[in-house]
């Protein structure tokens, strides 16, 4: 996340690609040319698999294709790519849930909830260290939803498989209303040619494709398309938790249990602290004390001044007169460079547990994301072996993992947006909740997470205005892992479980 105006909001395609969050591309590096616009396509690949997921073995069928989206004239414009899965023998399909996924970007694909979090298969990779080249194991993921629900994973225009066509444009589809419409569109046309309209109805988003979430659940809505749960994972609605800049010192505040609990992971933190006791009391400075002093800004008095940064010294880890000379305010990349600074290392943004050397010691920031670096490769040849060889999906167009050139064209201006700094979504969520008081919402959050950070999106779901019967419908799930909640076996089990009880 950028932490400066100076600083461009993406550090490229190695980092976006773990996590799928990028908020605007605007290095001369991502300015790729759009592709071009492709003709219709209707192939549909149909298998039948079995996969183990938990202790028990599960016949599905997969089915990989496309759908058609329309202008108003009933015009081609696009063909989102999908690949669903539908149990078999878990009783009648019609009334089973179904879960729509994605990730987000915005220019990301669904792979990485496709085959890192919900589907029946996945790549091994290593826990918190980079995994080797090729070549990869697939194998079944015993933590897969699809004994709990039938899963749909989308790739939205322009990612994966999804192309323009014919009377569409980029301008109809890379932006934050109009990616909406189009996934509103494809879910109505999906559960149409499916006999799926009444079947409970889920979305299952991370990152970007949590905000997607919450302004898809006000749409389906108005379309008469009621969801029974959201699962929002490493979440982002308001972006003014994530961006500091003059005058916003929301995300200093917000970042700091996350920045405390990566501290605690790799023992800068003196005795080891019980980490959730640790992060309560961290809580609670961070929206008091800390938060006081921020406020004050230039009149905040020296002695205040030095309690505040011996306390962020204590929580932190960070060198005293490093935090003073940062006036109090540590931007998140700061953070990941300077906390292994004196063994020359990083952290990764997106996973915190992950460290390797620093390209450039004596750098303000990192270049790279060790997380990212270290399944990038992992995630990119599973998936296109995957979907050819096990899945018999044959295109002659490339899958684009994550597209740069979608992020670079995606329109944060909006009239009913604004920039990035000031997109916030949450009152889309809140209209949702309001209107359809069964919608239930999970929020899946890392607590070594430096993308999203776990108390910005306690702060957001806190905020949303709610009545305080329907607040008690939002749920809480925390891990030992980072952005991608799934690259720790141990987290995903435990999501995988909180979901089950979500689900039922």
């Amino acid at each position: 996340m950028t932490c400066g105006a100076t600083h461009s909001l993406v550090r490229g395609i190695a980092a976006a690609a773990a996590g799928a969050l990028l908020l605007s591309a605007t290095r001369a590096d991502a300015a790729e040319s759009a592709p071009a616009a492709a003709p219709a396509r209707s192939e549909t690949a149909i298998t039948h698999h079995t996969a183990r997921i938990g202790n028990r073995a599960i016949s599905y069928t997969a089915t990989a294709g496309t759908i058609t989206l329309t202008d108003a004239k009933d015009q081609p414009t696009a063909n989102m790519f999908y690949v669903a899965y539908t149990a078999e023998g878990l009783g009648p399909t019609a009334r089973r849930p179904l879960t729509f996924s994605y990730n987000g970007g915005p220019g990301g694909s669904s792979a990485l909830v496709h085959m890192g979090a919900f589907g029946p298969r996945t790549v091994v990779t290593t826990n918190a260290a980079p995994t080797p080249p090729a070549p990869y194991t697939i194998v079944d993921n015993a933590d897969s939803l699809l004994d709990t629900s039938d899963l749909v994973f989308v790739d939205a225009v322009g990612t994966g498989f999804s192309r323009i066509t014919g009377k569409g444009e980029a301008k109809d589809f890379y932006g934050v209303v109009q990616d909406g419409r189009a996934f509103t569109q494809f879910i109505r046309r999906y559960i149409s040619a499916n006999g799926r309209w009444n079947s409970p109805k889920y979305l299952a988003g991370e990152s970007y494709g949590t905000t997607r979430s919450a302004v898809l659940a006000s749409m389906l809505q108005d379309e008469g398309i009621a969801l029974s749960g959201v699962t929002l994972m490493s979440t982002v609605l308001d972006f003014s938790t994530l961006i500091p800049q003059p005058g916003n010192d929301l995300p200093y505040w917000t970042y700091l249990p996350s920045e405390a609990a990566v501290a605690a992971y790799h023992h800068k933190i003196a005795p080891s602290p019980d980490l959730p006791a640790f992060l309560q009391t961290v809580r609670a400075y961070a929206q008091g004390p800390y938060l006081s002093a921020l406020a004050k800004g230039a009149a905040l008095p020296p002695a205040e001044r030095d309690a505040v940064a011996a306390q962020l010294h204590a929580d932190t880890g960070l060198p005293v007169d490093y935090l003073e000379r940062s006036n109090l305010r540590v931007t998140p990349e700061r953070f990941e460079k300077q906390l292994l600074t004196a063994s020359d290392e990083t952290i990764g943004r997106y996973d915190a547990r992950f460290r390797n050397a620093d390209l450039d010691p004596i750098g303000d920031h990192a270049d790279t994301d060790p997380s990212s670096d270290a399944v990038f490769g992992a995630f990119t040849a599973a998936f296109n072996t995957y979907i050819r060889d096990e899945l018999h999906y044959r295109s002659d167009a490339d899958y684009e993992f994550l597209s740069r050139d979608v992020n670079r064209q995606w329109q944060w201006h909006t009239e009913e947006r604004g920039s990035p700094s000031a997109v916030n979504v949450s009152a889309d969520l809140a209209k949702a909740m309001t209107e359809n008081p069964y919608l239930r919402v999970f929020s899946a959050n890392g607590l070594y997470d430096l993308a999203t950070p776990f108390f910005a999106t306690e702060y957001t779901l806190g905020h949303l205005g709610l009545a305080p019967a329907l607040q008690s419908h939002i749920t809480y799930g925390y891990y030992p892992a980072g952005h991608m909640i799934y690259l720790n076996p141990v987290a995903h089990a435990a999501l995988k479980s909180d979901l089950v009880r979500f689900y039922r």
